[in-house]
C-alpha cells in the first residue's frame, strides 16, 4: 500500500509596515525564500489578521501610523507570548533596541538591513518557536488524538510542543471533559521521552489508603494484604512521564511525600526506608482552583510551585464551536465501525443543534451525545431528533402561522369534543360559537362529534 506524501508546510509571515514599496519588496523577498507571507499596512490590520489565524513569526515595523509598533508588540505578547517578533526601524538606538529585547522582541533591526541578517533573525527565530523535539513531533502524530482546526486550541498545543522539548512540569488546567489527558499525552510524544512509559493515574479516584501504595509501591508485609513486594507507578514511569490527574483532590499527607519525590529525585516504598532513584517528568491535570485550596490550606504551596513551572489552559468546548462538527464527524465514525452500523453523518439540521448547544461536559459530553445517537441511529444520516433526544432537548418544530393556527384550531376543537362527549350543541356554546358555523369548522377538519361519544345517542335525539 503506498502512503500519500504530504509536503511540509512553509511556515507563514505577517509582515506590517506601512510603507508600500519596502513592503512589497519584502514580500517578494520572503516569499523567494519559500516563506508564506501576509503583509498588512497597520497595527490594526495585524491585529485583525491575528484573530483568524496565528502566523508562525510576526515582522514589524516600530513606526506605525496610529498604533506604533511597539505598542502592537506588548499587544502580541500579551495575547501569544510564545509568537516571535522582529521589530524593524529607521530610528533605532541602543536604548530602544535594549528595551525592545528585554520585553522579549526576539531580534531589533535598524533600517536598511541586510537581507541575509533578517532572513537568519528568522530561521532563528522559527527553531526556537518551533522545536523538533522527538521524531514524532515533526510529522504532526504527537498531536493525532486531538483533533481541533480552532485557533483557541492551535495556541495551546503550540506551547504544548514548545514545552515538550523540556523536562519542566506542567500544570494542565480546564474544564471537566476538555482533554487534559490527551494533551499530556501528546506533550509525552512530542518529548524526548516518547519511547518510554507514560503512566496515568487519578487521585480523585483511588481511596486514600490504596493511592500511596500505588504512586509509591510497598513491600511484602507493609501492611495487612501486603503478600508481596510491589512497585509503584512512579516506579513504573521511570524515564519517562507519569501525568497526575485531578491533582487538587490529592490528600495532604500524600502531598508531602510527591513533594519529597520532586526534590530529591528519590522514591521509598510503603514499609521501606531504602530509596530508589526515578528520573521521571510529571504532568499535572486539576479543573478546581488550587490557588483558593492553598488559601484554604488544603494544598501545599509549595507543591503547587513545583508543579506549576508551566501552565496551559484548556478552553472549553463552547469557545472552539467551529471543532464540534470536527468532533461529532469523527466519533461518529468510530462508533459506527464499534457498532458495524451503516451510519455516514449528520443531517444538517442535526450538526447545527450540535453547534448551538450549550456542552456542560465539554468533549466528553459531545463524545456520549454522538454515541447515543448512533446507537439508535436507523439510517444513513443521524437525524435531529436523535440529537435532541441524546441532548435531552425537547423537540422544537418550527411552523409556518398558518400551520400553528390551523394545528391549534383543531386541537382546540378536539378537546372540546372530548370535554362535552361529542355534544355538537355543548361544544359550541362553550366556544362561543352557533352551531352552523362549528359544524363548519369540524367539516374544515374533517372531525366527527359522533366519534367522541362514550354512549350512544338516544334514539330521536339530535345533538
Amino acid at each position: 500500500m503506498m502512503t500519500e506524501m504530504r509536503a511540509p508546510v512553509s511556515p507563514r509571515l505577517l509582515l506590517v509596515d506601512d510603507d508600500a514599496d519596502l513592503l512589497r519588496l519584502l514580500s517578494m523577498r520572503l516569499s523567494a525564500n519559500g516563506y508564506q507571507v501576509t503583509a498588512v499596512g497597520s497595527a490594526e490590520a495585524a491585529l485583525a489578521n491575528l484573530s483568524i489565524a496565528l502566523p508562525s513569526l510576526v515582522i514589524s515595523d516600530v513606526r506605525l501610523p496610529e498604533r506604533d509598533g511597539m505598542s502592537l508588540f506588548q499587544q502580541i505578547r500579551s495575547q501569544h507570548p510564545a509568537l516571535p517578533v522582529i521589530l524593524l526601524t529607521a530610528h533605532g538606538t541602543i536604548p530602544d533596541a535594549v528595551e525592545a529585547t528585554s520585553l522579549g522582541a526576539y531580534a531589533y533591526l535598524t533600517k536598511p538591513f541586510d537581507a541575509k541578517v533578517l532572513l537568519d533573525r528568522i530561521g532563528q527565530a522559527l527553531s526556537v518557536a518551533a522545536p523538533d523535539a522527538a521524531p514524532e513531533a515533526g510529522n504532526g502524530t504527537w498531536r493525532a488524538d486531538i483533533i481541533s482546526r480552532s485557533r483557541a486550541m492551535e495556541e495551546v498545543l503550540h506551547e504544548a510542543q514548545l514545552v515538550a522539548a523540556s523536562d519542566a512540569s506542567v500544570l494542565i488546567r480546564g474544564e471537566s471533559g476538555t482533554g487534559k489527558e490527551l494533551l499530556a499525552r501528546a506533550i509525552h510524544r512530542a518529548s524526548r521521552r516518547a519511547a518510554a512509559p507514560f503512566i496515568a493515574v487519578n487521585c480523585g479516584a483511588i481511596p486514600e489508603q490504596l493511592l500511596e501504595s500505588e504512586l509509591f509501591g510497598h513491600v511484602k508485609g507493609a501492611f495487612t494484604g501486603a503478600v508481596a513486594s510491589r512497585e509503584g507507578l512512579l516506579q513504573a514511569a521511570d524515564g519517562g512521564t507519569l501525568f497526575l490527574d485531578e491533582i487538587g483532590d490529592m490528600p495532604l499527607l500524600l502531598q508531602v511525600k510527591l513533594l519529597r519525590v520532586l526534590q530529591e529525585r528519590v522514591v521509598r516504598q510503603v514499609g521501606s526506608d531504602n530509596g530508589r532513584p526515578v528520573n521521571v517528568r510529571v504532568l499535572s491535570a486539576t479543573h478546581r482552583d488550587l490557588e483558593a485550596a492553598m488559601l484554604e490550606g488544603q494544598f501545599r504551596e509549595d507543591l503547587y510551585y513545583r508543579l506549576n513551572v508551566i501552565t496551559l489552559t484548556l478552553p472549553p468546548l463552547a469557545e472552539r464551536r467551529e471543532d464540534i462538527g470536527l468532533l461529532a464527524t469523527r466519533f461518529l465514525q468510530m462508533l459506527a465501525a464499534k457498532y458495524g452500523k451503516t451510519v455516514n453523518g449528520f443531517a444538517p439540521e442535526a450538526l447545527e443543534a450540535l453547534s448551538r448547544a450549550s456542552w456542560p461536559g465539554n468533549v466528553r459530553q459531545l463524545y456520549n451525545v454522538v454515541e447515543h445517537a448512533c446507537a439508535l441511529a436507523t439510517a444513513p444520516l443521524v437525524p435531529l431528533s436523535l440529537v435532541q433526544r441524546a441532548l435531552r432537548v425537547p423537540s422544537l418544530e418550527v411552523l409556518s402561522y398558518t400551520e400553528a393556527k390551523l394545528r391549534f384550531e383543531r386541537n382546540y376543537l378536539v378537546q372540546l369534543l372530548k370535554l362535552t362527549d361529542g355534544n355538537v350543541a355543548d361544544a359550541a356554546r362553550l366556544a362561543e360559537r352557533n352551531r352552523t358555523e362549528f359544524y363548519r369548522l369540524l367539516q374544515k377538519h374533517e372531525l366527527n362529534a359522533a366519534q367522541f361519544r362514550i354512549e350512544p345517542v338516544a334514539e330521536g335525539r339530535q345533538p
